[in-house]
Formats: C-alpha cells, sequence, structure tokens
C-alpha cells in the first residue's frame, strides 16, 4: 500500500511542483513589493500575476492548487504511517 501512494505521491509533486512554486515566489512578491518597498502599483501588479488574472485563469488556479497541495498531504500523511495499527508482540509466558 505504502508504495502505491509514494506512487501517486511521486507524480502529484511532479505535476504541481511548478505551478506550486510559481505561486509561493509571486505571493512572498506581494508581500515585499506592498510592506516592504511600499510599491503598491507593482504588488498590484504581482498580485495579478499571482492569480493568472492576466491569462483569465483565475478561477480555476486556486481550485488546482489547493486539490494538489490536499492530494501531496493525504499520501503524505499515509506514507508516514500514523494511521496504521501497529501489531502487538506476543509476550512470552512466564516460566516458573
Amino acid at each position: 500500500m505504502k508504495n502505491t501512494f509514494r506512487k501517486y505521491h511521486r507524480l502529484i509533486a511532479t505535476l504541481f511542483c511548478l505551478p506550486l512554486f510559481f505561486t509561493a515566489v509571486t505571493g512572498i512578491s506581494i508581500a515585499i513589493a506592498d510592506t516592504w518597498l511600499h510599491q503598491e502599483d507593482l504588488a498590484g501588479f504581482f498580485i495579478t500575476i499571482h492569480t493568472l488574472q492576466i491569462f483569465k485563469l483565475d478561477a480555476i488556479v486556486p481550485v488546482l492548487n489547493g486539490l494538489g497541495l490536499i492530494g501531496l498531504v493525504v499520501t503524505g500523511v499515509s506514507m508516514t504511517g500514523l494511521f496504521t495499527k501497529r501489531r502487538q508482540p506476543k509476550r512470552m509466558e512466564e516460566r516458573p
């Protein structure tokens, strides 16, 4: 079962690494431009890039990023073994 989750985790990570990286970099850029540099126009430009409003994809990109992250979390947590039942070792009976 772990190998199946590893396969899916690897596939999801490969598909979503660039979109998630792009989202993180543009989100950080918005914060830097707005709060540190006080460039509201530049921050607005980064927001249009961040949400992909430029290409009219602002309705679908957050959904895809969210589904990708949920898939990575589910497959990643399942591989940790946190939710598997552990077998209790049989106790040896005491001998007199």
